[in-house]
């Protein structure tokens, strides 16, 4: 989780910072015109084969920025502004959001995404991750289960037990809770608590956690639906949402999860487009940040539902199934020109294509129609028991 590169240190950055800015003037003072030039990484495809090499983690080419196109002048403008401000932040050893640079510049800047862009230009020109620059997002995500972590030196506590955890040599173990388990009933002893995603994730150490597997939920009504039901309590498991499409913290500290407690990883999304989405976006990585996939996508995911085919086997009314828009269908035949469902996940494309070709979605609350506890008691439960994911 360090970065893309080994030399991704503050020190190592600022001395790349001061040799970019340096040959960008060299060249300017010999009347030269500055020519940047930029890796550019793509983690899909329309190639309907799905013989390409979007597999690959190395670059797709270069794009080439130069002061002789006009366009081009304004991105130099903003990226060395931002790059400004990224080197005040490396050198002061504060950290920032990519809306408080914007708000540094805003006539300039114009709206947000400019300054996303030259954020990850600069990640790509330094090879480093966003994180390295010192540039934080504000998290959303919320986590919740059978987990204990530390942040920096913030300790955070999901199990919130009265009993002490037995340390050896000062480091927690396992065996303890193991021995509370067979004693004590869950309900009572372990009302388990949520926190926040830690924004700093390459500052998360000693992960504790005794649960069988991690749960990944689109939204946050289900999240709270399963907190209400104290699903933790009854099923051993960590639950993570995004909050909707997950941000970049929630993404890493999933992937660090997995990575640290080699657990499985299961995702549980509304049956439309936009839930395919996000179940993709935690799977494969986003297009946006795709120089940096291969250090949040989470290749080891499975999909828990919900399936176009859930409709019928739970026998949903009419009224809970809503036509899919235009906008829905646009959504869901550019996904399936994606190179990577054919490649690595055929049977996910397949389920697509029946939504399309149903013609309706519906929400994962819609399950819970014949019960409010119907996720937690039966629907989640039995998909993860029967191993009924795709």
């Amino acid at each position: 989780m360090e970065g893309r590169d080994s030399s991704s240190k503050p020190c190592d950055l600022l001395k790349k910072i001061r040799g970019f800015t340096r040959s960008l003037l060299s060249d300017i003072c010999r009347g030269k015109s500055p020519l940047i030039a930029l890796d550019r990484y793509r983690n899909y495809c329309t190639d309907p084969s799905g013989k390409c090499c979007c597999s690959s983690d190395l670059h797709k080419g270069k794009e080439i920025i130069s002061l002789q196109r006009e366009c081009h002048v304004y991105r130099l403008d903003v990226l060395l502004r931002v790059l400004h401000i990224v080197q005040q932040l490396l050198q002061e050893n504060k950290h920032g959001s990519k809306r408080d640079i914007y708000y540094m510049h805003p006539s300039i800047f114009l709206e947000q995404s400019v300054v996303d862009r030259a954020i990850n230009d600069i990640c790509i020109l330094l090879k480093c991750s966003r994180h390295n620059l010192n540039v934080v997002s504000v998290g959303k995500g919320l986590v919740m289960g059978w987990l204990r972590f530390i942040e920096g030196r913030r300790k955070f506590d999901c199990i919130k037990s009265p009993c002490t955890v037995r340390t050896h040599n000062g480091n927690p173990t396992y065996i303890s809770i193991h021995m509370k388990l067979s004693h004590c009933d869950p309900q009572k002893m372990f009302p388990l608590q949520v926190h926040p995603v830690p924004v700093h994730v390459e500052e998360v150490t000693g992960i504790m956690s005794i649960a069988e597997y991690i749960l990944v939920v689109e939204k946050e009504t289900v999240f709270q639906r399963l907190a209400n039901d104290r699903f933790c309590s009854t099923n051993r498991c960590i639950i993570i949402t995004g909050r909707g499409y997950p941000d970049v913290p929630t993404r890493r500290f999933l992937r660090l999860l997995v990575e640290k407690l080699c657990l499985p990883a299961y995702c549980l999304v509304d049956c439309d487009p936009y839930g395919f989405d996000i179940l993709t976006t935690y799977r494969f990585g986003s297009m946006q940040m795709a120089y940096d996939a291969k250090f949040m996508r989470v290749t080891e995911l499975r999909w828990l539902g919900a399936f176009p085919s859930d409709s019928k086997k739970y026998c949903l009314p009419e009224q809970c199934l809503l036509p899919l828009t235009t906008e829905d269908k646009r959504r869901a035949e550019g996904l399936l020109q994606r190179c990577y469902l054919q490649r690595e996940e055929p049977e996910w494309r397949l389920e697509l294509e029946m939504m399309l070709e149903g013609g309706v979605k519906f929400e994962i609350e819609a399950l819970s129609v014949s019960s409010i506890s119907f996720l937690s008691e039966k629907y989640i439960p039995s998909k993860i028991q029967g191993q009924l994911y795709i």
